[in-house]
């Protein structure tokens, strides 16, 4: 027996109002009338708690109610989406299953469901939040995911999850204390923007992937807010880190990529029951193993490292950045020197004490940050009980008195007296 009355022009009565264009379901025989949809139609699913849902009819858009509530029971998805062109709309998904190894998902969006669009719900649950299985051109935008803190981190699923997608936008999304925020994995020309994470293992995590472009997105209480592994022709652009642990973007056989207009402030250094990790310095960008890669207008802020280069990690480009009040601005350890300006334009240094006699805005001596004190440091650290010692006062005095002992390292040939005004306004 229907659950309505049909009144002129379509509309249909339920409780206190008209529903025009719209089915509104009776809470018994959910999916049965799910399955009977035509493509074109819109269901309003009823409030109160509903068991796991199948979406398997095209170009369909779901609402819930205010008070729907979809329980996964423990186990497996909570909703299924196999048709393309589905809408699935403010909606409250929660206890699915936590089994990683069998993708247990709130929200999952199977091959055959291109041009989904996963819109405005709240999840709260163990395994991943919202996992994309190869489906193409889906959209997932403004949704609220939460982990299960009770659960280790490693034990939990992501928040959205990215496999072989290609064409996505994952927008404005809130997502936190899952395992990481946004996986992506061997997906392609994706784009991800404006998504705020926090107290996660890692924020943003590509592995595999190729030409997407990241934007416009805030990590917060991370241990990496930006993992960024095994991709090429990354976009990361305007984002922010605010004080994430251990690093704030972590770059791991990374090339020709674009890192410009971020500002990565407060990384600092990873404790273990209250004591400082020998060599786990706060790093605003860890590089290693990463070339051909293009950073200008960042920020690097207040962090124990500005940039720490590493394995092979030559041939970037480095200018119109500003590097404030790190601890120590540049750690690199190589053979080959790297000149990080361009067209005569280096970046700013919060401590260069150079000068600028013509006014031109450019320092009139390179800014050097590492000497050789610095890599014998790096290189044996148990030398560092000898840091204010006279024996390494007088090898810093030698080497500027005969810079033949020079290692090869870091220079800006270029520094800028000021910070950029486009980069006082970050």
């Amino acid at each position: 027996m229907k659950n309505w009355i049909t009144g002129p022009g379509g509309c249909r009565f339920w409780a206190l109002g008209w529903l025009c264009g719209w089915s509104l379901m009776a809470s018994a025989g959910v999916q049965p009338q799910l399955d009977a949809l035509s493509p074109g139609e819109q269901l309003l699913l009823p409030g109160g708690e509903l068991p796991p849902i199948r979406i398997e009819v095209a170009n369909v858009t779901i609402q819930c109610s205010n008070n729907t509530v979809i329980d996964g029971g423990g186990r497996g998805h909570a909703v299924v989406i196999t048709a393309p062109d589905v809408t699935l709309r403010g909606c409250m998904v929660r206890n699915w299953g936590a089994d990683l190894n069998q993708l247990d998902a709130g929200i999952f969006v199977a091959r055959s469901a291109s041009g989904a669009a996963i819109e405005d719900n709240t999840l709260t649950g163990p395994g991943f939040g919202i996992w994309l299985d190869a489906a193409r051109n889906v959209r997932v935008r403004n949704n609220r995911v939460r982990g299960d803190a009770t659960l280790r981190s490693q034990d939990r699923g992501n928040g959205i999850h990215l496999f072989n997608t290609q064409g996505a936008l994952i927008e404005g999304n809130r997502i936190q204390q899952t395992r990481d925020a946004i996986y992506i994995e061997t997906a392609n020309h994706n784009r991800i923007i404006g998504n705020v994470m926090s107290d996660l293992r890692y924020g943003i995590h590509y592995m595999y992937s190729h030409s997407n472009h990241l934007e416009g997105n805030i990590t917060r209480n991370t241990r990496t807010g930006y993992a960024l592994m095994q991709s090429k022709r990354l976009t990361v652009i305007d984002n922010h880190s605010e004080g994430d642990r251990n690093y704030g973007i972590l770059m791991n056989f990374i090339t020709q990529s674009e890192i410009r207009g971020n500002v990565i402030t407060g990384v600092r250094q990873g404790q273990s029951a209250g004591v400082d990790i020998q060599g786990a310095e706060g790093k605003a960008v860890f590089i290693y193993n990463s070339l051909y890669n293009t950073f200008s207008g960042n920020v690097f802020r207040d962090s124990d490292i500005g940039i720490h280069l590493t394995a092979g990690s030559e041939d970037n480009q480095v200018f119109g950045n500003g590097f404030i009040d790190n601890r120590r601005q540049v750690k690199y350890v190589a053979t080959r020197p790297q000149e990080w300006s361009d067209a005569g334009r280096g970046n700013f240094w919060s401590d260069y004490l150079g000068w600028d006699r013509d006014q031109d805005g450019v320092g009139d001596v390179a800014y050097e940050p590492n000497d050789q004190v610095d890599r014998l440091l790096w290189t044996y650290p148990q030398a560092r009980v000898l840091m204010n010692s006279p024996a390494v006062d007088t090898l810093r005095w030698v080497q500027r008195a005969f810079p033949v002992v020079k290692p090869a390292g870091v220079a800006d040939k270029h520094p800028l007296m000021r910070l950029p005004a486009a980069l006082q306004e970050k």
